[in-house]
């Protein structure tokens, strides 16, 4: 797992591009095969992609979490932004088809991620966050989703975004979610 720290507004204002780029780009997520996860320090969140082509994929517990598992302390929130795939969470499967989300909460042990299709692999968005609540696992389609338009055609940034996890949708701790 990737640790990115804290950068002062002092610092910042003196980075050049690829400096900013080198601190706050997060790129390289969606690797076959693997879950990649960047912790960052602010929020303590976690950022992470996974795409199981060939074989499934087990969440890791890193080290640096100085947790049992992954979710012990930490919530999860899931969208599957490629096809159809699977996410099994403490034996219990969740079909997720592209733009489905899927949240979990802490205290969710053993979590696994499988694609339905070589050819067509799911791409799995991962984030996750301290939690001091349990809320209950669920999953919220596209169908399902909240959507909301902003921006406008004048300035080049009109565009539909999917709320699934929030204060009206799926509950979580901190995780706010949409496509």
């Amino acid at each position: 797992m990737q640790i990115r720290f804290t950068e002062s507004p002092a610092e910042t204002a003196t980075m050049n591009t690829q400096q900013l780029r080198d601190h706050f780009l997060v790129d390289g997520l969606m690797k076959n095969d693997q879950i990649t996860l960047v912790y960052t320090h602010y929020d303590r969140m976690i950022i992470g992609g996974v795409k199981p082509v060939s074989k499934k994929c087990v969440l890791p517990n890193p080290a640096e979490l100085r947790a049992e598992f992954f979710l012990e302390r930490r919530e999860l929130g899931i969208i599957n932004v490629g096809g159809n795939g699977t996410v099994t969470a403490d034996g219990k499967k969740f079909e997720l088809k592209k733009q489905d989300a899927l949240y979990l909460g802490k205290g969710t042990k053993d979590v696994s991620f499988t694609s339905a299709s070589k050819k067509e692999p799911a791409i799995f968005y991962l984030l996750s966050a301290p939690a001091h609540h349990t809320y209950p696992s669920k999953v919220c389609t596209k169908e399902k989703a909240a959507p909301v338009q902003l921006g406008s055609s004048e300035t080049a940034n009109l565009r539909t975004v999917y709320k699934y996890i929030h204060l009206e949708g799926i509950r979580s701790c901190q995780l706010v979610m949409g496509d």
